[in-house]
């Protein structure tokens, strides 16, 4: 799993409202004008937006796939290691990140669709 592959893997599960931007000069992708998929270039990881208290169950449980460094420990993020990457996990946590910044008329015509 390298930046690529997980940008692939996340526009394609065809989220409305995805962009494809830079933060701190990395690429990155955003959901609403957020901040929603990006590779830690200091780390070679993907980093996932998620509650503190899921993110230390997670390292405590797997400790093989899922760290925080001291640059990440303040905010809500997780990061995984490359070859440690579930792509199904990616994706149901990507979406549940999507749904969770999706403002609620963009939510309702969303799920309208399906």
């Amino acid at each position: 799993m390298n930046w690529e592959k997980y940008r692939e893997l996340a526009l394609s599960l065809d989220l409305p409202n995805v962009v494809e931007a830079t933060s701190w000069g990395n690429p990155c992708l955003k959901a609403h004008g957020k901040l929603w998929a990006w590779w830690s270039p200091s780390e070679d990881a993907p980093v996932f937006k998620m509650p503190k208290e899921e993110r230390e169950f997670l390292i405590e449980v797997d400790p093989n796939t899922f760290f925080v460094t001291d640059h990440y420990r303040a905010h809500n993020l997780v990061l995984v290691h490359p070859t440690k990457l579930d792509p199904e996990w990616a994706k149901a946590h990507l979406t549940k990140t999507w749904r969770s910044m999706a403002p609620k008329r963009v939510l309702k015509t969303f799920d309208e669709g399906k």
